[in-house]
């Protein structure tokens, strides 16, 4: 785990305007389910839902950066009021500059949470940028090396919602 001390934590938390998220393994508990017509469902949870509006109270906007090209995600999306929605994303990092622009945001502004191996890059790029970076408790153990805080929930059960919940309370200087 990335560690800074209390204060850089605090700064960076105060800067944050966007979180973005991973799909599998951050919202869902990486598990797919098809039924015999072909439907494909995720499970998701409403603590990470209630998470979300807890930060949009708090003026931090919510995106999801994911490489699948889901229908439930976008209707989960939808649902949450997300609209920084990127689907069938390949390369996480090289989508940055993008999602700045899209945002009218730097990457000291932003926040991100991810499980596996395909979220390395624009975590490391984040945390290079001075923003903050997170994993769900079950994530794999190099993307746990490389966040700044690892949730005790895993991902599909809250993990958003504890990596959401460390910023709001560093802003308010209670981590």
């Amino acid at each position: 785990m990335v560690a800074l001390t209390r204060a850089e934590l605090a700064a960076r938390a105060a800067r944050v305007r966007l979180l973005l998220t991973d799909c599998d393994g951050v919202l869902t508990d990486t598990g797919v389910y098809y039924s015999a017509q072909g439907e494909e469902l995720k499970r998701f949870s409403i603590r990470d839902g209630k998470g979300i509006e807890l930060l949009r109270d708090a003026g931090v906007e919510t995106g999801i950066v994911t490489g699948e090209k889901s229908g439930t995600v976008a209707r989960r999306a939808e649902k949450l009021r997300i609209t920084k929605l990127y689907l069938g994303v390949n390369d996480k990092q090289a989508l940055l500059e993008r999602i700045c622009a899209d945002a009218g945001c730097e990457a000291a502004e932003l926040a991100y949470i991810g499980d596996d191996v395909n979220d390395l890059g624009i975590m490391r790029a984040i945390e290079a940028g001075q923003g903050l970076t997170g994993a769900p408790q079950d994530a794999l153990p190099a993307v746990k090396e490389a966040a700044m805080y690892v949730a005790d929930a895993r991902g599909g059960h809250g993990a958003l919602r504890a990596f959401g919940d460390w910023i709001l309370r560093l802003r308010q200087g209670h981590a």
